[in-house]
This record gives C-alpha cells, sequence and structure tokens, in this order.
C-alpha cells in the first residue's frame, strides 16, 4: 500500500504565490518519479511537472518559468511552489507517484486565484 497526502492548497490573489506538498508513506523502497497534474472542472488531467530520483524535471509550456518542482528522497516529498499566479491556474491539483511501473495518485487539493 502506498499513501500520497498533499497539502498546501488554498485561494490567493492572482499574482500570488503558493506551496503544495505532497508525501509518500507505504511499504516501498524508492519511488521513481514524482510529479503534479491538474485538472479544472469539465476538463482532463494535465501534466504540470515532474522530477525523477536524479533531480531531473519536466514542465509543462504553461507554468515554465512560473513553478517549480522539488523533492526531498530522504523524505519521500515533493514540493511544487506556485509563483505568478493567475485564474487560468485554478485547479484540483493531485500528487502522482510512479512506483515499480505502477502509478499512484493523492486525492487532490484545491487552488483558486481570483482576479
Amino acid at each position: 500500500q502506498v499513501q500520497l497526502v498533499e497539502s498546501g492548497g488554498g485561494l490567493v490573489q492572482a499574482g500570488g504565490s503558493l506551496r503544495l506538498s505532497c508525501a509518500a508513506s507505504g511499504s516501498f523502497f524508492s519511488i521513481n518519479v514524482m510529479g503534479w497534474y491538474r485538472q479544472a472542472p469539465g476538463k482532463q488531467r494535465d501534466l504540470v511537472a515532474t522530477i525523477n530520483s536524479g533531480g531531473i524535471t519536466n514542465y509543462a509550456d504553461s507554468v515554465k518559468g512560473r513553478f517549480t518542482i522539488s523533492r526531498d528522497n530522504a523524505k519521500n516529498t515533493v514540493y511544487l511552489q506556485m509563483n505568478s499566479l493567475n485564474p487560468e491556474d485554478t485547479a484540483v491539483y493531485l500528487c502522482a507517484a510512479l512506483i515499480r511501473g505502477y502509478n499512484y495518485w493523492g486525492q487532490g487539493t484545491q487552488v483558486t486565484v481570483s482576479s
């Protein structure tokens, strides 16, 4: 069993910042890739950013230069620093972890950006 617990979402004004955290727990040795996705109402789930165990990152074009993903392997935790937020960033943000070929998901945390 693997559990992912997100925290850090909330309501922020346009131009503001938020930092999301996701801690993984359970029975595993290591996590290959950790990442963040988001899903707005009525839309598909989209990739936001990923980071592998070596620290190599990948970002959606829409967040490049504004969001930064990082991870603490010792704590099995991934972070998403979000700056210069705009209303189009409003969504449920979900944490994902690829472990032994299987993608685990968190419950999600709501991020709402007001104009």
